[in-house]
């Protein structure tokens, strides 16, 4: 038995390796690592649990919220189209396929993110930039997939779903350039993971907020053709977040190769390393499953909508974007919470692992708690920024009413997979994924909007099934810590 400073008791300390070097070591103070101050700040494996996670988490939390931002300028500035909300359909539709391919190499970062933190945990910062450096590549070919994809099957996508001549005409370019943009977030995201995992908070949330201004000024000119920038239409927002991904990349590279990071980002030296590369797509391919089921998911519910018309796909685009720009926040505290587990396991701590998931449960919940209590008393105050219609109002009001509850749980859900993710456990969320998705959700979802009298509404009474189906296993699941043991590199 051990006494935990930051739990003011006794706990028996579970032993974990720490592994090996493969890849040599760097000294304490290994390039990188910029001022004291610094290193403190990003050393997650000493100090007060609660208080590192509370500074590691607001950036990323800041980060999430902004990251989001974009969806919903693009359907503010869509709803003043003359199109209207057929518009905001369009929107709701490409970026639910675009976010399709984007999960998919999230799955992959989730490994990376591991793998760093847990060499960042273990002191061998060279090990974790060789890491970084097979992340990126696998980036590189992910991207090059999302611009093939883009120009070549979005209007087969759109056909498989079924949608209006009217909407394919307004989603068509818009998508094809989203998905370009696409590829370029995946670079941005990629190099912002590498340096959260790492400790540092800051870069990321920077980078994040240039794209996102960017994206902010440049939409209405392209769209709109204001001033001496050409009338694009919808397609005018998707330029504007390719520009806006493409500075945030730049800022991101500056904070890893001038030493703002204890990584550094060098070609110098670098090498593709196949049997690295290999494990790295087998530990992310569950959780890659995980997250695009999610996306497949919301692809069936999209399929499950459509036929009751654009009203209701313009609430169900509406209900989704909101749904996202509240989990962002819960998001970032499971990714703070994720690489708090990754460099505690790193350094031999699992007792800091395990009070880590605890403070991260707690901070959603308190924030899950608050954002629910204000959208319950003002759904209206949220939708109108978007649309006026009189049937979409009451239809989104209902729906987002109901959804608040399934959302308290998925804040939870979020905390338990990033943090198990973060110790190199993917297996085990993509299975809970899959069954809280397909034996409970979607089925119910189906049975509930077309065999009884709630009709679409019968999506957001599912996802409170689905959603805490989740949280009821990976309770038993915390406590039973095969999450602990798993080793990484």
């Amino acid at each position: 038995m051990t006494m935990d400073p930051n739990k003011g008791g006794t706990e028996a300390v579970e032993t974990v390796p720490v592994p090996a070097a493969a890849h040599g070591s760097a000294p304490p103070s290994g390039h990188g690592g910029g001022r004291g101050h610094r290193r403190a700040r990003s050393d997650l494996t000493t100090g007060s649990v609660p208080k590192k996670l509370f500074g590691q988490a607001w950036p990323q939390v800041v980060e999430g919220v902004v990251d989001i931002s974009d969806q919903f300028i693009d359907l503010f500035w869509a709803s003043r189209l003359p199109a209207g909300f057929h518009a905001i359909a369009s929107v709701g539709i490409a970026q639910t396929f675009t976010q399709f391919g984007g999960q998919i190499r999230r799955g992959f970062d989730e490994a990376m993110r591991a793998m760093i933190a847990r060499a960042v945990g273990a002191g061998d910062i060279r090990l974790a930039n060789h890491v970084l450096f097979q992340g990126l590549v696998i980036t590189g070919i992910y991207c090059l997939g999302m611009v093939f994809v883009g120009l070549f099957l979005t209007s087969i996508f759109l056909s498989l779903l079924g949608a209006s001549d009217e909407l394919r005409a307004q989603t068509a370019l818009y998508m094809q350039v989203l998905f370009i943009g696409n590829a370029s977030q995946g670079f941005r995201m990629s190099l912002s993971h590498a340096l959260q995992a790492s400790g540092e908070v800051i870069a990321p949330m920077r980078s994040t907020f240039v794209a996102r201004i960017l994206h902010l000024v440049l939409s209405p000119l392209l769209m709109f053709g204001w001033g001496w920038f050409p009338e694009m239409g919808l397609a005018g927002s998707a330029v504007a977040t390719v520009i806006g991904q493409a500075a945030a990349i730049g800022i991101n590279i500056y904070a890893l190769s001038h030493g703002q990071s204890r990584l550094h980002l060098s070609l110098r030296g670098s090498r593709i390393d196949l049997p690295l590369i290999w494990k790295m797509l087998k530990l992310g391919a569950p959780a890659s499953v995980r997250g695009t089921e999610r996306t497949t998911s919301q692809l069936a519910l999209l399929g499950i909508v459509a036929p009751f018309g654009d009203v209701a796909l313009a609430g169900y685009a509406l209900t989704r974007r909101l749904e996202q720009f509240t989990n962002f926040g819960s998001g970032g505290i499971g990714q703070a919470s994720g690489a708090m587990v990754g460099q505690n396991l790193g350094a031999g701590s699992p007792s800091r692992a395990r009070a880590t998931v605890r403070w991260a449960l707690l901070y959603v919940g308190v924030m899950k708690g608050i954002i629910a209590a204000l959208l319950w008393s003002f759904p209206f105050a949220a939708i109108m920024i978007f649309t006026d219609d009189p049937a979409v109002l009451d239809l989104t009001a209902h729906w987002i009413r109901i959804q608040v509850f399934g959302a308290f749980f998925q804040g939870l859900m979020q905390v338990f997979q990033s943090s198990f993710m973060g110790a190199g456990d993917t297996l085990a969320p993509m299975i809970v994924t899959l069954a809280g998705v397909w034996l409970f959700e979607v089925p119910l979802a189906w049975y509930l909007c077309t065999q009884t009298s709630l009709g679409v509404l019968g999506i957001a009474y599912a996802s409170i099934v689905g959603f805490g189906s989740r949280v009821l296993i990976f309770i038993p699941y915390y406590f039973y810590g095969r999450w602990l043991r798993i080793k990484l590199i």
